[in-house]
């Protein structure tokens, strides 16, 4: 039996035939049939490029249809796609195309020249360009290549993909993504959350990240559902698109920007069936104030690049805000000791680890860093804090490298951040330790305010007495207009030490 994912992609792809899967706003885009039909052709493209079965296809371009069917196109002929950030410089692809050793490079066609260079510093074979209007050298390959029907024979255990992690700290890993990883996460996904062949996902996301390639198109793809591509978030388009959408998935950002528009109400959105969340905190006033306005709770879930999703809150029952659910099936969790990984007593927080088909295979040509966050019973040691409420649905609290030790007490920056959060005058939070003479680190909030409100330190110090014990406040609070995010709507809150790391240590 052939394991290659596409070989399942493709039995769906047959079965929809002339159903539309993929279109852009200006209607551009490609039934099932000519979406199989043009992977044939890519593939056959990147075959004449000199891509073998296992080799690595670094990818930095925008997002259009045709990116898409590149990946399936990889897929088909066994080779193992590598998405890269757009938004990387040709610094950070000279370390991506070392370390991954990929067999093609392809870039934007205005990056052409640029990658060619970076190419050749790195021993990168060959380059080829691939543009959102169905242009670039990819494409010209692609018109006189012979297309390659075949689908390559996968292993479970053979590599589809490597997403590199985003290295805020030190550096990028790649995590190595097995077909069976793939496979078995989006079936579970399209059990979970009900994806027919009726849906509509209208997607707004990037698609070099497991959010956006690997939940959102997977599913659909798995379902023989159809998506409504954006090349970005913008607020009217997916207005405009509700009322033919049936599902939206976003991070946070997605949502207080919707509920900024006075057009967002329960007739808009009556089409909908389900708005998803992810890839960053929600908050409990974005669930509630989404769920007044439109009659809709958002499902919030959790995931991360080295498992794709792990947990998620019910599709039928209720989806509680400032929690992720609980596993998805076939998926276990433990929430252990920071050392030795016992178990903690329920409701605790503690260290989650995940166990499943959907974790990854280890991090590309890491093994110590492998051998120390996979561990031998097959558990993955997420970095994540998190508790299991009396719900026994899974909240997290913030990353372990985010956990702020004061005075000798640990002090978990989420139950800040949701007590101040909770004010008014405040839009959100970020809490941070930094270097403190006295206590080793001061708790620190970083504050974002309502436009006109005259919220200040000291009221938000004083609104949280009697509320959290005295080690937890902020000994200091700091407003900005926007909190440092990365492309997937993270707080980078290692961007927020830096700025901040010596206001104890020199006032």
């Amino acid at each position: 039996m052939n394991h290659n994912l596409f070989a399942t992609f493709a039995e769906r792809m047959r079965e929809r035939g002339d159903a539309p899967f993929v279109t852009t706003r200006d209607g551009h885009g490609y039934s099932y049939r000519q979406a199989l039909e043009t992977t044939a052709r890519l593939a056959g493209a990147l075959h004449e490029l000199g891509v073998r079965p296992g080799d690595r296809v670094a990818v930095q371009v925008d997002k259009s249809p045709e990116t898409l069917l590149l990946y399936l196109a990889c897929l088909r002929l066994g080779g193992v796609y590598l998405p890269l950030n757009t938004g990387y410089t040709a610094a950070e692809i000279r370390y991506f195309l070392n370390d991954a050793e990929p067999a093609l490079f392809v870039c934007r066609p205005d990056d052409l020249d640029s990658a060619r260079r970076v190419a050749e510093e790195t021993g990168c074979p060959q380059v080829a360009s691939l543009g959102t209007a169905v242009d670039g050298s990819l494409i010209e390959h692609m018109q006189r290549a012979a297309p390659v029907e075949a689908i390559e024979p996968r292993d479970d255990n053979d590599l589809a993909a490597i997403l590199y992690t985003s290295g805020t700290t030190g550096r990028s890993k790649g995590a190595m993504l097995t077909h069976r990883n793939l496979a078995s996460n989006a079936a579970s996904l399209v059990e979970a959350w009900r994806f027919t062949e009726a849906d509509r996902l209208i997607h707004a996301l990037p698609i070099f990240h497991t959010h956006g390639l690997f939940v959102a198109c997977n599913v659909c793809l798995m379902a023989g559902a159809s998506l409504l591509f954006l090349p970005r978030l913008d607020i009217d388009a997916i207005i405009d698109e509700l009322p033919r959408g049936t599902t939206l998935m976003g991070v946070p950002t997605f949502y207080t920007r919707l509920l900024q528009d006075e057009r967002l109400t329960r007739e808009l959105t009556a089409n909908m069936r389900l708005f998803t969340s992810g890839s960053a905190p929600l908050t409990a006033e974005t669930h509630r104030e989404f769920a007044q306005r439109t009659g809709h709770a958002i499902l919030e879930r959790y995931g991360m690049t080295e498992t794709n999703m792990n947990t998620s809150n019910p599709y039928d029952g209720e989806r509680i805000a400032g929690t992720v659910g609980r596993p998805l099936p076939g998926v276990e969790i433990r929430i252990t000791q920071r050392e030795g990984h016992a178990p903690v007593p329920d409701g605790e927080i503690g260290i989650l680890e995940v166990r499943g088909p959907n974790v990854f295979a280890g991090y590309w040509r890491m093994p110590e860093k492998t051998r120390g966050e996979l561990l031998d019973d097959g558990f993955f040691i997420t970095g994540d804090l998190a508790r299991i409420d009396e719900h026994g649905y899974v909240q997290i609290v913030g990353r372990d490298k985010d956990l702020v030790i004061s005075g000798g007490y640990n002090v978990y920056p989420k139950e800040v951040e949701q007590i101040i959060d909770e004010l008014d005058a405040v839009v959100e939070s970020a809490v941070i330790g930094v270097p403190h003479p006295d206590f080793g680190e001061g708790v620190t909030a970083v504050v974002v305010r309502r436009p006109g409100a005259t919220l200040e330190e000291a009221q938000v110090i004083e609104s949280l007495a009697g509320r959290l014990a005295k080690y937890k406040q902020p000994k200091r609070v700091f407003f900005v207009d926007e909190l440092p995010r990365n492309t997937m709507g993270k707080v980078q809150k290692n961007q927020l030490r830096e700025r901040y790391e010596a206001i104890y240590t020199t006032s």
